[in-house]
């Protein structure tokens, strides 16, 4: 992302106005590299163009919306810069941020989720190794499932499958066709990231509506009493 792209030049508390975001954060982002530099008009001064509002609204809700880290949303907007990445090498990196990095447990229930994440991978055809992030993240969610008593949610694991697939395929589907080639990359970040947030707020508001049509009357079931549902 260069100046050339940036349209009509402005001072950094033009941008700061713009985007909400204070000036000493867009220095900070500048310094760590999240945000290139301004074009340099004199010694102290610089000018930034709608390239770097765009980028700095791509960061705040990476930050804010997506829950990523400052050294998490570096990585992927190297990602996002590196010409000579694949798009799927794009995606997996914005989708291993999203993980949650800890030290595999070894214990009988950790073993078992292991081997039903594997036998999901394989039953399915997906084209993910084991050891993905992802893979781990499923792993220790159904071990912790099993520890607590629960360790027959591994039956619905191919419903979940189902659903998994449906909304990659729109994901993907809606980056294809609405996305123009320029923006692919960046655009297949942003649906990485703000995607899962939009689909688990989704997924929570089926949860109201599905817990006050099992055990509700009139929209006030024993889900929403109980806190099964949320606030609906």
């Amino acid at each position: 992302m260069s100046g050339d792209e940036s349209g009509r030049a402005v001072r950094i508390g033009e941008l700061s106005r713009r985007t909400g975001v204070p000036v000493p954060t867009i220095k900070y982002y500048v310094r760590e590299g999240l945000l290139p530099q301004g074009e340099l008009s004199s010694p102290n001064q610089a000018h930034y163009g709608e390239a770097h509002e765009r980028r700095l609204r791509l960061i705040r809700a990476l930050l804010d919306v997506g829950g990523l880290k400052v050294a998490a949303i570096a990585e992927v907007l190297g990602a996002v810069d590196d010409p000579g990445r694949p798009l799927h090498k794009v995606l997996g990196a914005a989708a291993d941020r999203l993980g949650t990095a800890g030290a595999a447990d070894d214990d009988a229930e950790a073993r078992a989720a292991q081997t039903a994440v594997g036998e999901l991978i394989a039953r399915r055809g997906w084209r993910a190794h084991e050891s993905n992030p992802a893979a781990d993240d499923l792993s220790r969610a159904l071990a912790a499932m099993g520890r607590v008593g629960h360790g027959a949610f591994t039956e619905l694991l191919d419903e979940y499958a189902d659903a998994a697939e449906m909304v990659a395929r729109a994901d993907l589907g809606y980056v294809n066709r609405r996305v123009a080639v320029e923006d692919l990359v960046e655009s297949v970040v942003i649906g990485t990231v703000l995607g899962e947030a939009v689909f688990n707020a989704m997924r929570r508001l089926a949860h109201v509506d599905a817990s006050a049509r099992l055990y509700g009357a009139d929209g006030a079931g024993r889900g929403e009493a109980e806190g099964l549902g949320g606030g609906g």
